[in-house]
């Protein structure tokens, strides 16, 4: 038995090793398999071993110790848990033996994880599940969970939507607050906010949306003058209704942006305001914030000015009708529209004609891409897809709503607060292969100074339809950076602009919102409570993953759909290539699915600059653009990613080595 000398000694040396130890802050990356990674704070990553990745979750900050593993290999020891961020998920429900255990769905948590008698919500076996970390496995690499919710079952109706809100983190619910607020407003609040503003409401604004669109946000007006057009833009005005800082604008802070799921989107305000007060349904008085503009005749934009207007939209109009009215056709509906309205339309179409050609003279316009629209079942799953034609009404309306924003970007670049939208181009990571691409492949070009406005809109512009071996233009645009909010004007490199924001979707988008809220501070005083760089970053990421989760539940249903594809040979393009294969587009419906190069012949090499693949012995390549025929090999579940077969035939045998034609996939 130890006295109390060799304690003491004890507790010292424990003290002195605890003191003298070298201990590295970091955080925790999970991998495929059971080991994983800490990014270390200094810039190295560290290997963790199976028993000690089974005491963290992916992202955890944590202090590690360094330390010599098998073969000689450094590897961490987990040393202490700084922080963890990982605490809701989503699982299936697993009862093994005696014990219930939740298998997460989340990316990183290769483990199954307890949960307690007690925390079970009477969850049944192969159930999906919302879930918290109840206990973390940091002492002894047992975490335990809490169910928070059962989602469903597989196979049931609308599970996939279910599923990937919980699995988003996404509130489907209005808060308490909310509701109360919103259940408060009816149109008496349209009227007590009516006076002071400009009665526009025998003016023939008309909106232009799809049959089944609520939420409509924009109305227009054009009429001709001695330099071309005096072109109106009324934009639904929920700041109006919706007290600053209240519940319901602190809920659309956190929603960021409506997220237009298939079947059933997830609005970012309620509908009472959304679809009803604040949309500007035909015949009913509604308040709007318009933006008057002058549009030359050569498409250039003259004087602006910003109105608080009340207005009464003429008619709800199709794309459809509104096109058919362009092109000269005539049916029952058109024949109906009052004069003032025919006469409006046919000066919108001329101005966004010219709009969209000084666009083209000198910024950047975006080519017409097949687009696709999913048709759903009483199951909420896909029982069609079908094209989705961009015609000239919905040329029209993109026309306008760039001009307003164009005017907004413009307005507040001249204060001293704002928040735009700017698009720096190239990313940072790619500029040597870029550089590479153009010294290869379109030498000419090879000097252009693509970071800045003008080069890169001169790069996009000269790349169009080059006549070269590979697509330049399209390789280009495979590498172009993400845009992002900010405070102050930048270019926008994608649209050619030297500023831009956004202010034309108030009832969808909580940055358009806010830009209202600044329009309304600057020129009438309105209250206004800024938003600081730690809120713009959320908001920021708010948007990322909404896009995220509206991009993982298409892909869902389109993967389940897939299944009904049949072995019929299809054809498509190859719409992106990495390492390890490529990805084709079909044709007739858009499905995008893989093309493993373990399912080719011989091995390939992957080439940055022209993101080719090249077969390492007899030249075979694959590269964007280029036509394909493949058949369905089935869907990888756990990635949601439809797989493909190459179909070999002769010509396209030949078509592999040949120089095929250049598109645009900007």
């Amino acid at each position: 038995m130890l006295n109390a000398d060799a304690l003491s000694q004890l507790r010292q040396l424990k003290s002195d090793i605890e003191e003298n130890k070298v201990v590295f802050p970091g955080t925790v990356k999970a991998t495929n398999g059971r080991f994983g990674f800490v990014a270390l704070d200094e810039g190295r990553d560290v290997f963790l071993p199976p028993e000690e990745m089974q005491k963290v979750l992916p992202g955890d900050r944590v202090n590690i110790i360094e330390q010599e593993g098998d073969k000689g290999k450094t590897q961490g020891v987990v040393d202490e848990l700084l922080e963890t961020r990982l605490d809701t998920f989503v699982g299936r429900y697993l009862v093994k033996g005696k014990g219930h255990f939740v298998v997460p769905e989340t990316p990183g948590i290769n483990r199954w994880i307890f949960i307690p008698p007690k925390e079970r919500q009477n969850a049944e076996p192969d159930d999906y599940i919302y879930c918290r970390i109840h206990k973390h496995p940091i002492k002894d690499g047992k975490g335990q969970a809490k169910i928070l919710k059962v989602i469903g079952k597989a196979g049931d109706a609308g599970i996939e939507r279910s599923f990937t809100v919980a699995s988003f983190d996404l509130p489907d619910t209005w808060p308490e607050a909310v509701s109360k607020q919103a259940e408060a407003l009816d149109e008496s609040v349209i009227e007590a906010r009516c006076e002071g503003r400009e009665d526009r409401t025998d003016q023939p604004y008309v909106t232009i949306d799809s049959p089944g669109t609520q939420d409509m946000d924009d109305a227009l007006l054009a009429e001709p003058n001695a330099t071309g057009w005096k072109l109106s833009i009324a934009i639904a005005d929920p700041t109006a209704v919706i007290e600053p800082g209240s519940p319901a604008e602190q809920e659309a802070f956190r929603r960021a942006t409506a997220i237009y799921f298939p079947g059933e989107p997830l609005p970012m305000l309620p509908d009472t305001l959304s679809t009803r007060l604040c949309s500007l349904m035909p015949d009913v008085r509604r308040l709007a914030l318009v933006c008057d503009l002058q549009v030359n005749n050569d498409g250039s934009l003259g004087d602006y000015s910003f109105h608080q207007a009340v207005i009464r939209s003429h008619g709800k109009l199709s794309y459809e009708l509104v096109s058919n009215l362009i092109e000269g056709r005539e049916d029952d509906d058109i024949k109906a529209l009052p004069d003032d309205v025919t006469n409006s339309l046919d000066q919108l179409h001329q101005a966004a004609t010219a709009l969209r050609k000084w666009r083209n003279d000198h910024a950047l316009v975006s080519g017409d891409r097949p687009e696709f629209r999913l048709r759903l079942d009483e199951n909420r799953r896909v029982r069609l897809i079908e094209p989705s034609v961009q015609n000239e009404a919905h040329r029209l309306v993109e026309e306008c709503m760039i001009a307003a924003n164009r005017c907004a970007a413009d307005f507040l670049g001249q204060q001293d607060k704002g928040l735009f939208i700017k698009h720096p181009g190239l990313r940072d990571d790619r500029a040597d292969n870029i550089r590479a691409l153009l010294e290869g492949y379109a030498p000419d070009l090879a000097d252009v100074d693509a970071t800045s406005a003008e080069g890169f809109r001169d790069l996009m512009k000269q790349t169009e339809g080059l006549d070269s071996e590979v697509p330049v233009k399209s390789i280009i645009s495979r590498q172009l950076a993400r845009a992002e909010l900010s405070f102050t004007p930048a270019p926008h490199q994608g649209m050619g602009l030297a500023a831009y924001t956004t202010f034309t979707s108030p009832l969808r988008k909580f940055s358009d919102f806010h830009v209202h809220r600044l329009i309304k501070s600057i020129l009438w005083q309105e209250p206004l409570t800024d938003l600081n760089e730690a809120q713009l970053a959320e908001l920021q990421l708010t948007q990322f993953r909404a896009r995220q989760a509206a991009n993982s539940l298409e892909s869902w249903l389109k993967s389940d759909f897939a299944r009904t594809l049949g072995d019929e040979p299809m054809p498509g393009v190859i719409s992106r290539t990495t390492p390890s294969g490529f990805f084709v587009r079909l044709n007739a419906n858009g499905l995008e699915g893989f093309v493993s190069c373990k399912t080719l012949d011989g091995k390939f090499s992957f080439d940055p600059v022209t993101l080719r693949l090249v077969h390492n012995k007899n030249g075979r390549l694959f590269q964007l653009d280029q036509p394909v025929t493949v058949t369905f090999a089935g869907v990888d579940d756990e990635r949601k990613q439809i797989l493909f077969n190459l179909v070999e035939t002769q010509d396209e045998g030949a078509a592999g080595n040949s120089e095929p034609d250049t598109k645009d996939d900007a």
